[in-house]
């Protein structure tokens, strides 16, 4: 059985992403020069603000301009250009086991952590690991190499489904975890309570990192679009229910529904980028749409 990338993404697939950047919204902290703006003023050739200048500064940053007009001697300063360091977090929590296909959502996850991961790595970004029930199972800090990248994911593909799932809780301690300002990406089918899931996003927002959710789901939990009557199986409490799906697929799509539209308000409100994403969609096609969109809304 392949190991690491190779076990989650095809060839062609790596060479579709292989042009792809994520890119971050905001101020970023990392440790290697890069494409991402850094709160650290450095010498970068974008200019970001003036200083009074001090004995011991280096006179080619004085601004002349200034001088002349106010007399005064001020240093110029630069936006210094950082990596970007991002968070992948991935729920493996029972419910993420369930499938209606082949692919269950926990699969369709790992994939799309994988891909993101290659874009990330491929553009010298960093890129680290969260996975997680109800407490956070494996945790791996943030490398930019391939070796590293490979390692991750073969954490990924050792670690199981669980069974329960706290997460609140678990964002609550990802978001303390993490010391720097860095984009977070957050991979989970987001069952839990809404409120309490939107004040674990905002506690991310509050120490001012740049937040991605992706709200993954099976095809048949959007429309219960199953034809006979079933035994439904709750798979992190197995509590069970008879039901007749197509009698109860109206008010079930309604209240569904607004379940999706809470989160997607939520989001919004906080500047959380929030996507959903199903898992009869193809991995690249995805993350191809969406990284194009969100380069374009970065301009």
């Amino acid at each position: 059985m392949a190991d690491g990338i190779a076990n989650f993404l095809t060839p062609g697939e790596l060479h579709k992403l292989g042009r792809l950047t994520l890119l971050s919204r905001y101020v970023v902290e990392g440790n290697l020069a890069g494409a991402h703006k850094s709160p650290q003023k450095g010498s970068s050739s974008e200019f970001a603000d003036h200083r009074a200048y001090f004995p011991g500064d280096d006179p080619k940053h004085i601004d002349w301009k200034v001088l002349g007009r106010t007399d005064r001697y001020f240093i110029r300063r630069y936006e210094d250009e950082t990596n970007l360091r991002v968070y992948l977090i991935v729920d493996r929590s029972g419910s993420m086991g369930y499938g209606s296909e082949k692919t269950t959502k926990y699969d369709y996850a790992c994939r799309l952590a994988a891909a993101i991961g290659y874009v990330v790595v491929k553009a010298r970004d960093s890129v680290g690991l969260f996975l997680h029930s109800d407490k956070i199972d494996v945790r791996m800090d943030g490398g930019n190499s391939f070796l590293h990248l490979n390692n991750l994911l073969k954490r990924v593909q050792s670690t199981p489904c669980g069974s329960q799932t706290d997460l609140p809780k678990v964002m609550h301690q990802v978001a303390e975890d993490i010391r720097k300002r860095a984009l977070v990406v957050v991979i989970s089918d987001l069952f839990g309570t809404p409120e309490e899931v939107a004040l674990a996003f905002a506690h991310f927002r509050k120490l001012r990192h740049d937040v991605i959710v992706f709200h993954v789901l099976d095809p048949m939990e959007i429309d219960l679009g199953f034809r006979k009557g079933a035994q439904f199986v709750d798979m992190e409490t197995q509590e069970t229910i008879n039901v007749d799906p197509r009698s109860l697929a109206p008010s079930y799509q309604r209240v569904f529904a607004e379940f999706l539209e809470q989160y997607r308000n939520a989001c919004a409100s906080m500047n959380v980028d929030y996507r959903m994403v199903r898992t009869d969609q193809p991995v690249d096609t995805f993350v191809r749409a969406y990284l194009e969109e969100r380069r374009r809304l970065s301009r």
